[in-house]
């Protein structure tokens, strides 16, 4: 199977939020990161882009009747970098998750840039 794309993580929230998960969800997070990994075009079940924002997508996993979030965002094409993950809860993405994956992404470009 050839890779696609190659996923990154930038600073701990992912990690952080990755190794709170059961064990279980943790599968189902490494199962669609093989689909975005390798597949050309990934459903958008798996992976859509926020609206109103300037290149901000998120990663989505549901497990049993759970909906969990990554926030990413594509970096030279074929690299996918993973800011923050959380599990939601309602309807709507809380703003205070979205404002931190856009301060995480301003970081990492910003980092690129030293």
């Amino acid at each position: 199977m050839e890779t696609q794309r190659k996923i990154i993580f930038h600073g701990d929230h992912f990690t952080d939020f990755y190794l709170g998960q059961p064990e279980k969800v943790q599968e189902k997070i490494e199962f669609v990161f093989k689909v975005i990994r390798t597949v050309q075009n990934v459903p958008k079940k798996f992976l859509n882009h926020l609206t109103g924002t300037d290149g901000l997508y998120e990663i989505r996993i549901e497990f049993e009747s759970n909906i969990y979030r990554i926030f990413c965002c594509f970096d030279e094409g074929k690299l996918v970098v993973l800011f923050n993950g959380f599990q939601k809860k309602t309807q709507k993405t809380p703003r205070k998750q979205i404002d931190l994956a856009l301060r995480l992404k301003d970081d990492y470009f910003n980092s690129k840039k030293k």
